[in-house]
């Protein structure tokens, strides 16, 4: 059976770690986790795009070779996808050889059939964004927009790849493939790009002007469009060329950022593909971006947040949680300190930590560590599974959506509501009375404490694998493994012997 393979956008080796690439990380990993846990076989795939031009400008600034330098960069995305307990099964370098070795293939495959010839060029050239540029580029005021940094003028033969062949065939794709770009109205944009005729791709640099890249095979003299080299990035990691390749292609999501839909992913990708006769990706994901008070987070603006500082404050999970919480996958989203802590305090804190807390309190108090068996029916307990029921429904459906911000609302909407059910109980009252049945409501209400808490814990388990771990264990049960059996309301702990009370989420400053 073929994998349900998913990809993060390669992260460009020019550059360090920052809330963007955590975010990227962490949402294909929950996606990931998710289908694991449905019982799918998952092919998760991350890398780092190291050829080009900023690169070998780096490097040679650092009195390096490109590759050390790349080296150096790799080690630090490792690292992130390490603290992020990203559980990617593959990471790809656009430096190693199986990646080399497939796009000179390809580039060879597309001169044989005529879809690549030599030209001259004279026109605009962007070294920042490593492309050539026409005058419709520009502002309207005749400015170049601030994203191309220096833009120069030159005149040089270069090779070209026919995508503008293509352009109608695509048009037709996108409009009958309507899964093919989530969320759709992203659509819209690529379509409105491909309103204007399509220039044919310039897809080499001359050595003389840039060596750090893969050389063409037909013509050594140039070397491959750091654009085409990346995005080959996704079949060259699953066995392009072997019997392999089947087991994971064609992808089912390209996780991508909004700033790389088009044209890279949504007009160079497919055409690619097309003029290989290589199936297309089922779908683009394509996320928003991190603001600062609305503003894009730069350098030039001072308002860039390293993720590694918020982990190593505030652990893993928490950081985890906070950016599937705040972000609408699609939708660009405000990021700031006060609102990371007010999560961190209040759902984590005062929602998730107060109910473990209370919950091994009680029960230790109470039952002596041990969950009692569950010995009556009433009306508080009805309500509290009846709570379960359309949370577990809808929260799972909202996984399924991609709407993991609104499947967290109504996971945390229920640990609320089973604290409500022990405030509406109300153990430590119940614990003084010496009628019979109060000594029954006094069992069932720990039981149905830890039975809720063990249900809210294994559907965190995507976005919070350590804490979905960590409280399971708490409960005396392990890590869940697969859904199938765990989402309906029980008896399971009956029994279960629990561990001491435990602080989840410590009180943090600002």
């Amino acid at each position: 059976m073929k994998n349900f393979y998913i990809t993060t956008a390669i992260d460009y080796a020019n550059g360090s770690p920052h809330l963007g690439h955590a975010y990227e990380k962490v949402l294909t990993d929950v996606i990931a986790r998710y289908k694991r846990l449905r019982g799918e076989s998952v092919h998760f795939l991350t890398g780092l795009d190291e050829h080009g031009q900023k690169v070998q400008q780096s490097a040679r600034k650092a009195g390096i070779e490109p590759i050390e330098f790349c080296n150096q960069q790799a080690e630090k995305f490792h690292d992130l996808c390490k603290i992020l307990n990203i559980s990617n099964d593959d990471y790809i370098r656009t430096t190693e050889e199986r990646h080399k070795k497939v796009v000179r293939a390809l580039l060879q495959k597309l001169f044989d059939k005529g879809e690549i010839y030599k030209a001259e060029y004279k026109g605009f050239y962007s070294a920042r964004q490593e492309q050539f540029l026409l005058e419709k580029d520009k502002n309207e005021d005749g400015t170049w927009p601030e994203i191309f940094g220096d833009v120069v003028e030159i005149t040089e033969s270069n090779y070209f790849f026919k995508i503008g062949k293509y352009q109608d065939w695509l048009v037709e794709y996108i409009k009958g493939h309507e899964d093919f770009i989530f969320p759709r109205f992203r659509a819209k944009q690529v379509l409105e790009f491909l309103k204007e005729p399509l220039n044919d791709l310039c897809i080499s640099r001359p050595k003389e002007r840039l060596e750090w890249g893969i050389p063409l095979p037909f013509d050594e003299d140039y070397v491959t469009y750091v654009w085409f080299d990346a995005l080959v990035n996704y079949i060259s990691a699953v066995g392009y060329g072997t019997d392999d390749f089947a087991k994971n292609w064609p992808a089912n999501f390209h996780v991508i950022g909004k700033d790389i839909l088009v044209p890279p992913h949504s007009v160079y990708w497919p055409i690619m593909l097309k003029a290989l006769d290589i199936e297309i990706p089922q779908s683009l994901l394509v996320h928003g971006w991190w603001l600062s008070s609305g503003e894009k987070m730069s350098k030039s603006l001072g308002n860039i947040v390293n993720p590694l500082d918020l982990v190593a404050q505030f652990g893993t999970d928490p950081f985890r949680y906070f950016l599937m919480r705040e972000m609408n996958v699609g939708q660009d989203s405000d990021f700031s300190a006060d609102q990371f802590l007010t999560r961190y305090t209040s759902d984590l804190g005062n929602d998730l930590g107060n109910l473990v807390s209370r919950t091994l309190n009680m029960s230790h108090r109470y039952c002596e560590g041990i969950v009692p068996q569950s010995q009556i029916d009433e009306e508080p307990e009805k309500t509290l599974r009846d709570a379960w029921a359309e949370t577990s429904k809808s929260a799972m459906e909202m996984y399924e959506g991609m709407q993991f911000h609104t499947s967290l609302d109504k996971t945390f909407a229920f640990i609320r509501s089973i604290n409500r059910y022990a405030e509406q109980r109300a153990p430590w009252k119940l614990a003084k009375s010496e009628d019979a049945q109060d000594k029954l409501r006094l069992q069932t209400s720990l039981a149905y404490m830890a039975e809720g808490l063990r249900l809210s814990a294994v559907i965190l388990a995507p976005v919070m694998p350590q804490i979905s771990e960590k409280i399971l264990n708490l409960l005396g049960k392990n890590a869940v493994e697969k859904f199938d059996g765990e989402l309906e309301w029980g008896n399971s702990l009956q029994g279960s012997k629990l561990s001491p009370q435990e602080i989840l989420f410590p009180r943090m400053q600002k």
